[in-house]
């Protein structure tokens, strides 16, 4: 199966999206897959065709950035470039990622128009071009929660409703996922599958070394200063520990909201209990994680919060305010939840300390002077071998839970727990499960994708009509078997 990730976000750029894109590709790589093409934009000098790790071929496409590492959403302007791209790699799948991204949703419109019966006066060598080059079915995975009040929400969720109009399957990350996006983009139901993220626990892995060998206790927050981030609320937290002189915290990330964080360590006089550690690569998160003993994630919305699984893989406890779909990613026995409100999210981070000090009191020599574990430790270091979890025959239904509510506070029967909810290879599994299923399914009409549109969106008919105009006109000037196929690259080691 020859598949093409699209999104704005991708490496070098650092994100969640992008880590989900890389990973989920380089799983599909090591299932057989034949070719997966990552289709992004240009970052700086990093432009081309790039191979990365196992062959996976990248596309920095030559198109300017507008806003926030996307570019610029004209529906038509790359229509001839990213044709040529689908057309070289006989692509099958195209999967676009991110409602925020422009360049997924316009390669899904080309991928969609693509899957047509291009009507042309031509005879291209008695060729059927349908059998030569296979329709192309589309595919897209919304990662973000959206409101339906503000009128960024609003001009999102519009363009969002007309381009999955023209897709044949959506992947949500979480449950409360999928009913938001049922919601605001008006998508059947039957036609939206659940796939979680996951996260690599041989990379996420405990290091009770790391952690300071006094009393003291570290909290470790790790995400954007942004607002929706609850970073506010951070801020509102901070100095109700000014008075607790053994509680320390650790602020991983990068933001606006940086400058009301430090104005707060300021004024609190915590400069040297609350450290500042700013934007870091993403392989260098478990290093910071390893070091603390709480992580704190404050969030107003999350769809799925990849933060509090790697936590929860590195063995600490989480406390997390109850938004979105994160009830639905960690048991209860990995996990505190609480209202985005100051007094509850500070009570959490109380029993959180509290159960770290009786832990410790229970097992005063846990960790000996030379910082290595006693043989006898609860959670001795060993990493087993790996299990293999069996896909669900239902994409839709939602992984495997602790439902006892007993905290587990042993950080390596953390990252065990974590490894059998959430591995790569059950994702990866699921979603080809999808791309079958879409295969499967006819391509759209021409008056098919029209009605659509007209029902959705009529405002969007005329880019619609263009782009298909365009496709139309270059099916004439450069037929598809006089593009010139691209060379299959043999699969490279990790």
């Amino acid at each position: 199966m020859r598949i093409c990730m699209a999104s704005d976000f991708f490496y070098p750029s650092i994100g969640g999206v992008e880590e989900h894109v890389y990973n989920l590709s380089q799983m599909l790589l090591q299932l057989g897959h034949k070719i997966v093409v990552v289709l992004t934009h240009a970052y700086g000098d990093c432009s081309g065709i790039r191979y990365v790790t196992r062959g996976l071929k990248v596309y920095y496409l030559p198109i300017k950035v507008c806003y926030n590492q996307c570019i610029l959403p004209t529906a038509v302007c790359n229509v001839p470039m990213l044709r040529a791209v689908l057309l070289r790699e006989h692509i099958d799948v195209v999967h676009g990622h991110s409602a925020f991204s422009a360049l997924a949703h316009e390669a899904l419109l080309v991928g969609s128009l693509l899957g047509l019966k291009v009507s042309c006066n031509t005879t291209i060598a008695d060729i059927d071009v349908h059998t030569a080059f296979p329709p192309s079915q589309t595919v897209f995975t919304d990662h973000s929660l959206f409101g339906f009040a503000d009128l960024s929400a609003v001009l999102t969720n519009n363009i969002l409703e007309v381009n999955l109009s023209m897709v044949n399957h959506a992947i949500c990350v979480s449950h409360i996922g999928k009913e938001n996006t049922v919601l605001r983009a008006k998508v059947a139901k039957h036609r939206v599958s659940v796939i979680p993220n996951a996260v690599d626990t041989a990379l996420f892995t405990p290091d009770p070394r790391q952690q300071p060998g006094d009393d003291r206790i570290t909290i470790v927050v790790a995400s954007r200063l942004v607002y929706r981030k609850g970073i506010d609320l951070l801020a509102g937290l901070i100095p109700r520990f000014r008075n607790t002189p053994n509680v320390h915290f650790i602020i991983v990330g990068d933001g606006p909201k940086r400058d009301l964080l430090e104005e707060i360590r300021e004024k609190a006089n915590m400069q040297d209990r609350v450290e500042m550690v700013g934007a870091v690569e993403h392989a260098k998160v478990r290093d910071i994680l390893v070091r603390g003993h709480i992580f704190l994630n404050t969030s107003l919305t999350e769809a799925y919060c990849m933060a509090i699984v790697e936590a929860a893989s590195c063995g600490l406890q989480v406390v997390s305010t109850c938004v979105g779909g994160i009830p639905e990613v960690l048991p209860q026995s990995l996990i505190l939840l609480a209202e985005p409100d100051i007094d509850a999210i500070y009570s959490g981070l109380l029993v959180a300390i509290d159960r770290h000090r009786k832990r410790v009191a229970k097992t005063p020599d846990l960790l000996q002077g030379n910082g290595q574990l006693p043989m006898g430790a609860e959670g001795h270091g060993k990493r087993r071998r790996r299990r293999k979890v069996e896909s669900s025959a239902n994409t839709d239904a939602p992984a495997g839970r602790n439902n006892d509510g007993e905290p587990i506070l042993c950080p390596y029967r953390c990252n065990e727990l974590v490894e059998t909810l959430y591995n790569w290879e059950d994702v990866a599994l699921r979603t080809v499960k999808v791309y079958h299923r879409v295969l499967q399914e006819r391509s759209f009409t021409t008056s098919e994708l029209l009605s659509a549109v007209w029902h959705h969106g009529s405002w969007f008919l005329v880019f619609l009509v263009v782009a298909h105009f365009l496709v139309s006109l270059l099916e004439l000037w450069r037929p598809r078997n006089r593009v010139e196929p691209a060379h299959d690259v043999h699969q490279l080691p990790s």
